[in-house]
């Protein structure tokens, strides 16, 4: 740069002389006092043409010289414009006129330029990859969550919202998507698990694991979930050391649905004591007489009798209610043997109605069967249907006072290929509000248990026999004061070759 500048300066300096000389010439060749000196103006004028010739001249070499300088320096913008674009197949540049030191310079800084460039080229590749790598990391992770039928919500330490699964977004109505690095108080709208998961951020011990019992309304209904929450620690904190000062990246907490086990554990506790008293009852009347007959209270013939009919009586009672309860016990667990073949329904019915003609009539009650003129075969187990109806006629029976009528029927569904047997009584009726629960376990009418002795567990049997083992339906419609229509329906049995 200093080259050009000297370069110029001495250019410069010549033509400023040029000028000078120039103009002296001019003034002696048109001064008149000058002209006017005799023998001398001669010389002037010879001196002054000359200055003149010499000042175009230089003039004319230095237009020449700063011509060639200007395409000397468009060859060099020219050089480094291709070495800007790419510095392969570029020919060699030969700077003159002083610019070596200037393209020197250039090609320097291009160099470092383009090395710089080249290393965040590949900085740019190895973020891409380690983008690339982390975003497929996390869709496993968000994989991984989705695939767990918990909830699970994790936030970080500045109490939003990292990460979450749809179980999450469906149990505790969020937009999952939106939802993303938000604060866990916008997403959340359950007061008592956002306390919950800020007082354990707060608490900031990872080895800390704590288990709350949360109740969480859902869709109407309750949902009881047991709460599992966890700190992090920062994530620069080795495996197996105490965060310091107490610091916490964030917290995991985990929601499992525990409503079915909840209701298990409670059905479980109410059949026990369902079952204790119910054994309790026969049990009592059992050891009582026996005590009765052992006490020698029994003197005569006919009481001895009347206490031994009674303690028969009882005992066959409790052989009926352990039997309900282990035949619906290995149906529930699916252990039960059934013996499917193709049995005629209405042979069933005559051989169940048969049996139980005697009992009707002893309460003076009409047990008809309405004769079917058609044969309906069905692929089931033959004692299991008859113990079935077996118990709906005798529930009839049980419900229905003197002089009343119970009707057996069969009926045929050609369209969707079903046979329905129905059982309607003239008893005392249900009410509306029992009718959904009379085919649960235990289940008893409190009014009808002024009327007849019972388990609860008939009926309850009868659904487990038609519908989880046969795949049928049963069904029940009453009137308090006019009576009862039990029914059930199975699927016909495809014709055999």
């Amino acid at each position: 740069m200093e080259a050009i500048n000297v370069s110029f300066g001495k250019w410069l300096s010549l033509m400023v002389g040029l000028a000078v000389a120039t103009l002296v010439a001019v003034m002696q060749w048109t001064s008149p006092t000058w002209v006017s000196n005799g023998p001398v103006s001669g010389h002037v004028a010879a001196v002054a043409i000359t200055s003149g010739g010499i000042g175009v001249a230089s003039g004319l070499l230095h237009w020449m010289a700063m011509s060639r300088f200007d395409t000397e320096l468009l060859r060099v913008i020219g050089y480094v414009e291709s070495l800007g674009r790419s510095a392969v197949g570029v020919p060699r540049y030969e700077p003159r006129f002083g610019l070596a030191e200037l393209t020197a310079t250039v090609e320097r800084t291009v160099a470092g330029l383009r090395h710089r460039a080249e290393q965040l080229v590949t900085q740019r590749r190895e973020l891409d990859i380690q983008l690339r790598l982390a975003d497929a990391e996390r869709q496993h992770a968000e994989a991984i969550l989705n695939s767990i039928s918990d909830s699970v919500i994790v936030t970080d330490a500045f109490n939003e919202i990292a990460l979450t699964n749809e179980a999450a977004a469906r149990a505790l109505g969020f937009d999952r998507d939106a939802a993303a690095r938000r604060p866990v108080d916008q997403v959340i709208h359950d007061n008592t698990l956002i306390k919950l998961i800020k007082d354990t951020r707060e608490g900031g011990d990872p080895a800390l694991r704590r288990h709350v019992e949360h109740v969480v309304g859902h869709n109407g209904r309750q949902v009881v979930y047991d709460v599992s929450l966890a700190s992090i620690g920062p994530s620069n904190e080795r495996p197996g050391t105490q965060p310091h000062n107490h610091e916490t990246a964030g917290v995991v907490a985990i929601l499992r649905d525990i409503t079915r086990e909840k209701e298990i554990a409670e059905n479980k506790t109410e059949f026990v004591s369902n079952v204790s008293h119910e054994l309790r009852t026969p049990l009592s009347s059992i050891k009582a007489y026996m005590e009765m007959l052992i006490d020698g209270e029994a003197r005569d013939d006919q009481t001895r009798s009347e206490f031994y009919n009674i303690i028969q009586g009882e005992t066959n009672r409790l052989q009926r209610l352990i039997d309900n309860i282990l035949n619906i016990s290995r149906i529930e667990s699916g252990v039960v043997k059934v013996q499917r073949e193709y049995i005629s329904l209405a042979q069933v019915v005559t051989e169940v109605v048969d049996v139980m003609k005697p009992q009707a009539r002893a309460k003076q009650i009409e047990l008809v069967e309405v004769p079917s003129p058609l044969v309906f075969q069905v692929f089931a187990d033959k004692d299991m249907i008859a113990q079935a109806v077996l118990n709906l006629i005798g529930n009839a029976v049980k419900y229905t006072p003197a002089e009343g009528r119970i009707t057996v029927s069969i009926e045929h569904d050609e369209r969707h290929r079903q046979v329905r047997i129905k059982v309607a009584d003239t008893g005392v009726g249900i009410a509306p509000e029992h009718l959904p629960h009379v085919f649960e376990k235990f289940y008893r009418v409190h009014d009808h248990k002024k009327i007849a002795k019972g388990t609860g567990l008939g009926l309850a049997l009868v659904r487990q026999i038609i519908e989880t083992v046969h795949g049928g339906r049963i069904e029940v419609s009453s009137e308090v004061g006019k009576g009862s229509v039990f029914s059930f329906t199975l699927p016909l049995a495809e014709n055999r070759v």
